[in-house]
C-alpha cells in the first residue's frame, strides 16, 4: 500500500514459481521461470559479459601448483524405479574417470585443471580431480554471490531508490540505495513523485543534493576503468552506461551517481520545478523525510539476470547488499565477509576460498571445484526454494546467455540445451560450473577450473566437451 504522500513504483515482475526437488527437476529438463528453454525456438539475447575475453589487467602470479588427481567415489543409488544403462555417460564413477580423464587432459586447458561431478540427489561425489585446490574462478565466483545474497536477503527483497526533502521542501536529495539497474523510467517516477511532494507543500524551486553514502569504501574496481563494469556506487543509472546496450562490456561514466543526479535534475526540471543549481554531493539533512521511491525487481529476477549474462555491475551490487544485510561495510572488504560468513551457513567447503569481489574480475579471487559443486547442490535442495533462482539463472548451452553461442551453432551439438552452467573467462582462466540431466535422468552439478590457460578459443571448446560428456547422447 502507498505510503502518504509517497509516490511508489514498483518494476514488474511475476514472483518466481518454486522449482521441484531434484528428481522433478531431472525429468523436466531445461527451465526457465516454468519454461522449457530447450524447447524454444529463441532465447534471451545478450552480448557477453563476465564471460568473455577479459584483457589482463593483473599478473597470474599466487596460482596454486597442479593438483594430483583425487579418487572417485564408491557407486551411488539410480533414481528409484529406473535402472542405469551400461553406457550412460555417467552410469558408474569407474565410467565417468573413464570419460572425463582423458578430457580433462586436453591442453588447451593448459597446466592447471581441476573438477567436481556430484550427483545432486545424494550429494556424493561422482568425479574428482584436485576438487578442494582453490583456483583463481572468474565470473564462476557469481554462483557464490547469487548464493549468499538469496540466503541473506530472500529471493522477493528489492533495492530502493528514494528522494527525500526537508520539512520546507527547499531542499531534495536523491539517495542512492544500490540499484545499478535503475532506468529513466523508475528516474522519472521519481521525479514525477518528488514534483507532486512540493507542488503540495507550495515549492517550485530547490536545491538538489545526492546520497552515495550507503556504500563506503573504494569505488573503484582493482582492475581499474574498465569497459566491463562502472565504479561501484550506490546510485547510477542504467549501470553507469553511456550507450543503449543492455548487457556486456560498453563504455562507462567515470562518475556514475553524478550522471544520475544530472539526470534526475532534468526530469525535475520538466516537471516545472526548477533545481537552483547544479546537483552537489551530500548526505540527506537531518528532519528530511522520503516523498518518493522506487524498487528495483526481485532479487530472484536480479540473480537471473546477472548469472544468464555474466553482469558484473549487478554482482558487485549483491555482494554489497549481502554486507548491507549482515551490518558490514558495502565495500569490497565488507563484501567478501559476508558473502563468506553466509555461505558458511550453508555448510559449504570453504577452505581456501576468497572473495575478493562479487564478480570475479578480481584474479585474487579463490574458489575450489567442490565449493562450487556444493553450492549448486545447496541450490537444488527442495529444503531451501529461497536458492533456485541459482539454477534457474545460468545460461543453457547453444540458446541462452554466454552459453548462446557455445555447443553448436545448428543447437544438435552433445550439450545442447542440456547444459546449464556459467562461465568464467580471464586472460588464463578458463572455467565452467552448472548442472546437466543425465541418460539415466540424474541431476549432476559440475565445476570445471583450468588456470594458465593458452587460449580461450581452446579452452573453452574442452570445457564444453567436458560438460557434454555428462549429457544424453542425440
Amino acid at each position: 500500500m502507498p505510503e502518504p504522500r509517497l509516490w511508489q513504483l514498483t518494476a514488474g515482475s511475476a514472483v518466481l514459481g518454486l522449482v521441484l526437488a531434484a528428481g522433478a527437476v531431472a525429468a523436466a529438463g531445461p527451465w526457465d521461470n516454468g519454461q522449457r528453454k530447450a524447447e524454444r525456438a529463441k532465447a534471451a539475447v545478450a552480448d557477453r559479459t563476465g564471460g568473455t575475453h577479459h584483457a589482463a589487467a593483473r599478473s597470474a602470479e599466487g596460482l596454486p601448483p597442479a593438483p594430483e588427481p583425487a579418487p572417485s567415489a564408491p557407486g551411488v543409488l539410480t533414481p528409484l524405479g529406473t535402472s542405469a544403462p551400461a553406457a550412460a555417460a555417467a552410469g558408474r564413477p569407474a565410467d565417468l574417470a573413464a570419460t572425463l580423464v582423458p578430457l580433462l587432459g586436453d591442453p588447451g586447458l593448459g597446466p592447471l585443471r581441476t573438477a567436481s561431478v556430484v550427483d545432486v540427489a545424494t550429494g556424493r561425489q561422482l568425479y574428482g580431480q584436485g576438487a578442494a585446490t582453490p583456483m583463481t574462478p572468474a565470473s564462476t565466483v557469481k554462483i557464490a554471490t547469487a548464493a549468499a545474497a538469496l540466503t541473506a536477503l530472500g529471493p522477493d527483497h528489492r533495492i530502493a531508490t528514494t528522494v527525500t526533502a526537508t520539512p520546507d521542501g527547499r531542499t531534495v536529495t536523491l539517495v542512492g540505495g544500490g540499484d545499478p539497474t535503475l532506468d529513466r523510467t523508475g528516474l522519472r517516477a521519481l521525479a514525477t513523485g518528488t514534483a507532486r511532494a512540493l507542488r503540495d507543500r507550495g515549492v517550485t524551486d530547490v536545491t538538489l543534493r545526492y546520497d552515495t553514502t550507503r556504500y563506503t569504501g573504494p569505488a573503484l574496481h582493482p582492475i581499474g576503468p574498465n569497459d566491463n563494469l562502472a565504479p561501484v556506487s550506490a546510485l547510477m543509472l542504467d549501470e553507469g552506461r553511456l550507450d543503449r546496450s543492455t548487457s556486456g562490456p560498453a563504455p562507462r561514466a567515470t562518475d556514475p551517481a553524478a550522471d544520475a543526479a544530472d539526470a534526475f535534475a532534468g526530469l525535475l526540471r520538466d516537471t516545472g520545478v526548477t533545481v537552483r543549481r547544479g546537483p552537489a554531493a551530500g548526505r540527506a539533512p537531518a528532519g528530511a523525510t522520503v516523498v518518493a521511491k522506487t524498487y528495483s525487481r526481485p532479487l530472484s529476477a536480479l540473480v537471473e539476470r546477472m548469472l544468464t549474462h555474466s553482469d558484473n555491475d549487478l554482482a558487485e551490487a549483491l555482494a554489497r547488499q549481502t554486507a548491507l544485510a549482515a551490518r558490514k561495510p558495502a565495500s569490497f572488504a565488507g563484501a567478501q565477509q559476508a558473502v563468506r560468513d553466509r555461505l558458511k551457513t550453508l555448510g559449504v567447503p570453504l577452505a581456501g576460498a576468497r572473495f575478493a569481489d562479487g564478480s570475479g574480475l578480481d584474479r585474487n579471487d579463490r574458489v575450489s571445484a567442490a565449493t562450487l559443486t556444493a553450492i549448486l547442490t545447496r541450490a537444488a535442495d527442495p529444503a531451501r526454494p529461497e536458492l533456485r533462482p541459482v539454477l534457474t539463472g545460468l545460461p543453457v548451452g547453444g540458446f541462452s546467455g554466454t552459453l548462446r553461442t557455445r555447443y553448436g551453432t545448428d543447437r544438435t551439438a552433445a550439450g545442447a540445451g542440456t547444459v546449464r552452467a556459467k562461465t568464467g573467462t580471464l586472460t588464463g582462466v578458463n572455467t565452467l560450473a552448472g548442472t546437466v540431466v543425465t541418460a539415466d535422468g540424474r541431476l549432476l552439478a559440475f565445476a570445471f577450473l583450468a588456470g594458465r590457460t593458452p587460449s580461450p578459443y581452446t579452452a573453452q571448446p574442452a570445457l564444453d566437451r567436458l560438460a557434454a560428456a555428462l549429457a544424453p547422447r542425440g
